[in-house]
C-alpha cells in the first residue's frame, strides 16, 4: 500500500500479527468529501449505525410527545446497549407506558455485554429475555411508534410495514440516496438494515451533527432532538466501557457518535458540522475504534487531555489470557486531503 498509506496493524510483541484494512469517509453536509482513506463510496451496510436515523420516526409523528419520552429514552432508541440494569429498566418502563411487555419485542436475545448481569441471572435461575438485546431500546421505539399509530403491531418489523418503509425515506432523504437504490437486507435483530455508499452514510452523520445545514429543513428538528439527547446521556447509547459512551462523555457537546456491527463506526462533529463513516473490511470491530480516533487526530480534533483520557482506543492493548500485555493495536494510514488533491 505505500508507506504513506499503512491501516490498522496489530503486533504481537515486536512483530506484525495482522493488518485491518479500512475505508473511510468525512464529507460535508452536502455530501462532499473532504478526506479519505480507501474506497469512500464504499456499498456499506451501516448496521447500528442508522438507528439515529430509524428513531426519526419516533418524533416525526407524534408518538415521542403523546407518550412524552424523555432526552433518555431517545438515546435509548438509538442504543447498541450493554444490557446493563439502567438500560433493562428503562426499556421495561417504555414498554409498561405503550401498554406492551418483552414479549412483544422482536430483537430476539443475546448474551449482554454486561457480564455481571448475565451471571446474575445465571445465579438465580433465569433465562435471558429481549430486554438483553443490544436492540431493545430501537425496537421498544418502533413498537411505540407503531402502538400509537394504531398500526399493526405484530409486524413491525417487516419491510412492507408502514413503519419500517417511513425509515427507508427517512434514510434516503437524510443520506440523500435514492430510496431504490439501497440495498435492503435483515439485521441480527431482524429489521431491514439500509446498504448506502460510505460516503453518503457519513452525510447523515454530518447532517446529524448540524441539521441547520440541510438544505431540505424537512427533519431538522428531530435530529436536532437526537443529536442532544445522545451527547447528553452517552450512557443510554453504549454504556460501561464503550467507545460511543467514552467518545461523547469526553467531547462533551462536541460529537456525536454510533458504532454499527461488522466494524461500522459514524460520528458526526458539532462544531464543523462534518460527518465521519469508517467501514473496517474484515469486519473486525477492534480496528473501528482505533481508525476513528486516528482520523480524528489527524482532523485536530481534542487536545492533549481528550487524546489521553482516551488512550486506550487509540493503542489499545493486545492483552494474553492472565491478562498481560503482549501487543497493541495502532492505526497508521494517513488521510488523503480530498479538497487539494
Amino acid at each position: 500500500m505505500g508507506e504513506q498509506q499503512r491501516p490498522v496493524h496489530v503486533y504481537r510483541g515486536g512483530c506484525l500479527e495482522s493488518v485491518h484494512e479500512v475505508d473511510i469517509a468525512v464529507v460535508d453536509c452536502n455530501g462532499k468529501i473532504l478526506f479519505s482513506y480507501g474506497d469512500p463510496n464504499r456499498p456499506t451496510f451501516a448496521r447500528s449505525s442508522m438507528k439515529p436515523f430509524q428513531a426519526v420516526p419516533i418524533l416525526e409523528t407524534g408518538a415521542a410527545k403523546y407518550f412524552s419520552f424523555d432526552a433518555a429514552d431517545i438515546a435509548l432508541f438509538c442504543s447498541s446497549h450493554n444490557g446493563e440494569a439502567i438500560h433493562r429498566s428503562r426499556v421495561l418502563s417504555l414498554l409498561e407506558t405503550v401498554g406492551k411487555d418483552e414479549t412483544s419485542l422482536q430483537c430476539g436475545t443475546h448474551i449482554p455485554r454486561d457480564l455481571d448481569s448475565y451471571k446474575n441471572l445465571i445465579r438465580d435461575g433465569k433465562d435471558l429475555t429481549p430486554v438483553f438485546s443490544n436492540c431493545s431500546g430501537k425496537h421498544t421505539g418502533m413498537l411505540a411508534t407503531c402502538v400509537y399509530l394504531n398500526e399493526e403491531a405484530k409486524t413491525y418489523r417487516e419491510l412492507d410495514h408502514p413503519h419500517q418503509q417511513r425509515i427507508l425515506n427517512v434514510i434516503s432523504t437524510i443520506c440523500d440516496f435514492n430510496p431504490e437504490s439501497i440495498g435492503i437486507g435483515v439485521d441480527g435483530c431482524g429489521v431491514p438494515v439500509h446498504q448506502l455508499p460510505l460516503n453518503h452514510i457519513a452525510m447523515g452523520f454530518a447532517r446529524l451533527s448540524q441539521p441547520d445545514k440541510m438544505m431540505d429543513q424537512i427533519y431538522v428538528q428531530s435530529l436536532k432532538k437526537i443529536r442532544d439527547s445522545m451527547m447528553a446521556y452517552p450512557e443510554m447509547v453504549a454504556g460501561t466501557n464503550r467507545f460511543d459512551t467514552d467518545l461523547m462523555k469526553t467531547f462533551d457537546g462536541e460529537i456525536v457518535a454510533k458504532a454499527g456491527a461488522e466494524g461500522v463506526q459514524c460520528i458526526g462533529l458539532a462544531d464543523s458540522g462534518l460527518g465521519i463513516a469508517i467501514k473496517v473490511e474484515d469486519g473486525n470491530g477492534r480496528a473501528a475504534s482505533v481508525a476513528a480516533m486516528k482520523v480524528l487526530k489527524e482532523l485536530n480534533i481534542g487536545d492533549e487531555k481528550e487524546h489521553h483520557m482516551l488512550q486506550s482506543y487509540i493503542e489499545p492493548a493486545v492483552k494474553n489470557m492472565s491478562g498481560n500485555v503482549v501487543g497493541k493495536i495502532t492505526a497508521e494510514f494517513q488521510l488523503e486531503n480530498k479538497e487539494f488533491a
